[in-house]
């Protein structure tokens, strides 16, 4: 019986998928290793990276730890609290001819006294923006006729403070930029505006004066 010869060239099925098995297998062995080598490599990176950060970030909470404003031993102007309606000093306007006790606070039964400190504001002396108010019929009725350049001097238990009015405007009831912090020691005074209509005052007059002198 004559033999079926296979055509020349060709592979058995059978081969051909041995081999195809085998390479893949020796393809996923390569990647698993290629990935396991990788992904060391990057841990240790990634882990030099972050002892970098840690390290930086911890040289520079040192270098910008913030100093104090006010050292351990200074002392303050003012020692003690005050309570609404405490007496805090005196108030003179040399060119209106003017002295008014100063208080505490700004409620309705402190300035039918006299002038109110605003109690969310710097004392008298102190470096920032000290606010305080009076009735446009009582204590403040004249300040509409200060000029640039005119005193206010207030007398507390931590000494006597000069400011020097530098400026004068009108703003409306709701504007807060009134009492916004400063980085010097100024006095504002504000008053309700028009000076003359009674019932009606739906602005501010607001005086701004720079501290001169304190003893």
């Amino acid at each position: 019986m004559n033999k079926v010869e296979q055509p020349r060239g060709k592979w058995p099925l059978g081969t051909v998928l041995s081999l195809g098995f085998m390479v893949l297998g020796i393809g996923c062995i390569a990647w698993a290793m290629f990935a396991m080598w990788a992904s060391a490599d990057y841990s240790a990176d990634d882990a030099r990276s972050r002892y970098s950060i840690h390290t930086r970030l911890a040289a520079a909470a040192q270098v910008s730890k913030p100093t104090p404003v006010m050292p351990a031993t200074a002392k303050t102007l003012y020692p003690v609290d005050f309570m609404e309606g405490d007496p805090l000093g005196s108030l003179t306007i040399p060119a209106l001819k003017m002295e008014m006790p100063l208080f505490q606070g700004t409620g309705a039964k402190t300035l039918k006294k006299g002038v109110g400190h605003f109690i969310q504001s710097v004392l008298p002396g102190e470096k920032d923006n000290c606010v305080i108010s009076g009735h446009r019929e009582t204590a403040f009725r004249y300040i509409g006729r200060l000029k640039i350049g005119d005193q206010l001097i207030v007398k507390t238990s931590a000494g006597t403070f000069t400011y020097e009015v530098n400026g004068m405007r009108i703003v409306h009831a709701d504007d807060r930029t009134v009492i916004v912090p400063t980085d010097h020691a100024v006095l504002t005074m504000t008053t309700c505006y028009p000076f003359n209509t009674p019932g009606y005052y739906p602005d501010r007059y607001i005086v701004s004066a720079a501290l001169i002198n304190s003893k």
